[in-house]
């Protein structure tokens, strides 16, 4: 994949990246509740690759703001950031959830 170039363009990577990231860990959360803990996994290690991909691009923001690059503060950037935390909250959430739910199905059996 380029790397975006501009503000605008990383701005709208970070909620594509973390919008996925969040959509794959709710896929988790879904294949947990049936019991397919092997897809739960592949999932959640698909939104863990997702948000990374989102964490690089913050990364090269906060690096290029730093190195005194000027970044306009909008509406869509705010936003980008609020995608990016709350994905970063629900993929915790979802691996506590499946790994609950991982537990429960193992003491069901036992």
């Amino acid at each position: 994949m380029t790397e975006p170039n501009t503000t605008l363009e990383q701005t709208m990577m970070l909620i594509v990246h973390a919008g996925n990231a969040k959509s794959l860990a709710m896929e988790a959360i879904q294949a947990a509740k049936q019991h397919d803990f092997q897809v739960a996994d592949t999932k959640l290690k698909e939104a863990d690759k997702a948000i990374l991909e989102a964490h690089h691009i913050q990364t090269q923001m906060l690096t290029s703001e730093a190195s005194g690059d000027d970044m306009p503060l909008s509406l869509l950037l705010v936003h980008s950031q609020d995608h990016l935390m709350t994905a970063i909250t629900f993929i915790d959430l979802a691996k506590e959830h499946i790994e609950l739910r991982r537990e429960l199905a193992t003491n069901r059996t036992h």
